[in-house]
């Protein structure tokens, strides 16, 4: 897992950049970067729970049609979705129309709502399962971890779906709280001087 690929500008970068020509800017700009916004935190639980089954590539692809769809991941909004909303969503041909994923995102929408009455926000609660510095030294290759286990356990006592720990361990992963980027990656060291500046959420 420590091998990388020379990405446009020739310089290494982790070797899943050459699956697909869109991966790359995903890849510099985007993914272990860390986030606190919820909107976005959310957003990315949604798209891995689709993802399952299929490729990053094709849910990347169709991302801004999720987000027009799901007005852009707003869970207030999404909380009120009814089952006209379930129809229509089922289908539109531009984004994965699986009834069950589909019912999981109303369902966590509502789940996140109460999550921010009770913790604040979303952030505050999902950083709370950001592991030890000691064990940032060096990239993991696991699918999950001991914290995604944790986190997606306790996601499920709260009543969200989809939302197993490979699932969530490819959400830590993407939202920064572990920093996955191998060694020799150009963009490991950015994120790392990223985590280190960043303010995590009150109350984590």
């Amino acid at each position: 897992m420590g091998e990388t690929i020379l990405g446009t500008d020739s310089r290494p970068r982790c070797h899943w950049c050459g699956a697909a020509p869109e991966f790359e800017a995903y890849h510099d700009r985007e993914w272990g970067f860390p986030v606190c916004d919820d909107r976005r935190l959310f957003e990315k639980l949604c798209l891995e729970s689709f993802q399952s089954g299929l490729s990053w590539r094709t849910i990347l692809a169709k991302r801004e049609n999720f987000r027009a769809a799901f007005h852009n991941f707003a869970f207030d909004k999404v909380a009120r979705f009814t089952q006209r909303d379930i129809d229509r969503l089922l289908q539109d041909a531009g984004i994965v129309r699986h009834r069950g994923k589909i019912e999981a995102v109303i369902n966590n929408a509502r789940r996140a709502r109460e999550l921010v009455e009770r913790d604040g926000s979303l952030a505050a609660f999902i950083w709370r399962y950001e592991p030890d510095a000691n064990q940032m030294a060096k990239p993991q290759s696991a699918s999950t971890s001991a914290e995604s286990i944790a986190l997606s356990k306790d996601l499920k006592k709260l009543g969200w779906k989809f939302v197993g720990p490979t699932t969530v361990y490819a959400f830590m992963q993407a939202m920064g709280l572990i920093n996955d980027h191998v060694q020799g990656c150009v963009i490991r060291t950015e994120v790392e001087t990223a985590r280190r500046s960043f303010r995590r959420p009150e109350n984590a």
